[in-house]
């Protein structure tokens, strides 16, 4: 029997990873799991987001996959470390694309959204200490935008209020990347677009895990 990748998101933020990889690996057969029971994980507790991790991992385990893609920034700040030193396949985990941004910033700022969560855990902190020696980066926490997605709004005049009231702190020419922090993001790039200038790359992390 041919063994499956496991990709597993808190809800269909993971769609985008699971597009990347059968473009990257078309002859792989992929298990999806979507926790959309408990999405979103972002304004969570810590050990509330490793149970419901840990029980989706094992479940996938069960089903012998023989590596487990975690598509899910929030999932990966806060449990990679305990579900790689707990199952004994290869775990794979995604956290936002900060060193490609700082690395062509050009001069300009770096601005990182992401789940409250992303941002307040440790991994992004060192990954921050390691790659932002100048201090360009700035972090938004734009929880309301998986909620939104969930739902299928992507373009909405709701969606774009929220994210024009959030953006309206900073000065947005200040910027040369915007980097989405949360496979979920990935569906606002047209939304993103309208606020931002044409030559702002928008860096979504999908063709890279950690």
């Amino acid at each position: 029997m041919k063994l499956k990748i496991g990709i597993f998101d808190s809800g269909i933020g993971g769609i985008t990873v699971l597009h990347q990889a059968l473009r990257s690996l078309p002859k792989e057969d992929y298990l999806y799991f979507a926790d959309v029971d408990h999405v979103p994980y972002g304004t969570k507790g810590k050990e509330e987001i490793v149970g419901y991790v840990d029980d989706a991992i094992g479940f996938m385990v069960e089903k012998n996959v023989k590596a487990i893609v975690v598509a899910c920034n929030t999932a990966t700040s806060v449990a990679i470390g305990y579900l790689r030193g707990k199952y004994g396949i290869p775990i794979l985990g995604m956290e936002p694309a900060v060193k490609p941004a700082v690395r062509k910033n050009n001069g300009k700022r770096v601005m990182v959204i992401a789940t409250p969560v992303t941002l307040r855990e440790e991994k992004l902190k060192n990954l921050l200490t390691e790659v932002d020696e100048r201090h360009v980066v700035d972090l938004l926490p734009l929880p309301r935008l998986v909620p939104f997605a969930e739902r299928g709004e992507f373009n909405t005049p709701e969606v774009e209020a929220y994210l024009a009231a959030e953006f309206s702190r900073y000065c947005l020419g200040d910027y040369s990347a915007l980097v989405l922090g949360c496979t979920h993001f990935n569906y606002f790039k047209d939304t993103f677009r309208k606020l931002f200038s044409p030559d702002v790359d928008l860096i979504d992390g999908c063709s890279g895990t950690s």
